[in-house]
């Protein structure tokens, strides 16, 4: 999948590039070039890649275990051991829901993961804007736009409600 073959001899005429990657190729590449961001932050934090997607769901909701799961796309089991294992580092906290089912409790991010959250996503912000630099001001909005689509058709299609309003559907979740 690479966007260009490789040279040949000195002298001979540069690579070959293709104008256009094609989607899947660009979805495949780009996906390398966000997951090394994501992991190279991950190693500077001392956390894997799984806590940091918990430390960006958590950061603006504080959704039930089966939520989170939901969210996370992982079973119960793992999400209760990925919460655990935050939650001995101090950068989560489980509040009960004072109404309705006792055994239900949310998830909530601590000030200490909160501020690690913050630091995470300021550099994973400057990284991958520094990547879109080479966009003009109009292909960073189509960019977005198209992967927002992307995103929200996924989630539709897999029955998560990003916006966690109350009626969540069933998804199929992922062991970690």
């Amino acid at each position: 999948m690479s966007s260009q073959l490789p040279s040949g001899p000195p002298g001979a005429p540069g690579p070959r590039r293709r104008p256009n990657l094609g989607i899947v190729d660009a979805l495949v590449q780009s996906s390398f070039l966000v997951q090394a961001v994501l992991d190279q932050a991950a190693a500077e934090h001392d956390v894997s890649i799984v806590q940091a997607r918990l430390l960006g769901v958590l950061r603006d909701r504080e959704p039930r275990m089966a939520q989170l799961a939901q969210l996370l796309e992982l079973t119960k089991s793992s999400t209760t051991g990925l919460v655990d294992r935050a939650e001995k580092r101090g950068l989560v906290r489980r509040t009960a829901i004072p109404v309705g089912d006792e055994r239900a409790v949310h998830v909530m991010l601590t000030d200490q993961g909160r501020e690690l959250e913050r630091k995470f996503t300021a550099q994973v912000t400057r990284r991958l804007m520094a990547l879109a630099a080479g966009l003009s001001e109009t292909s960073r909005a189509q960019l977005s736009k198209a992967l927002t689509q992307l995103v929200r058709y996924d989630a539709e299609q897999s029955g998560v409600d990003l916006d966690l309003d109350p009626g969540l559907a069933h998804s199929a979740p992922r062991s970690e």
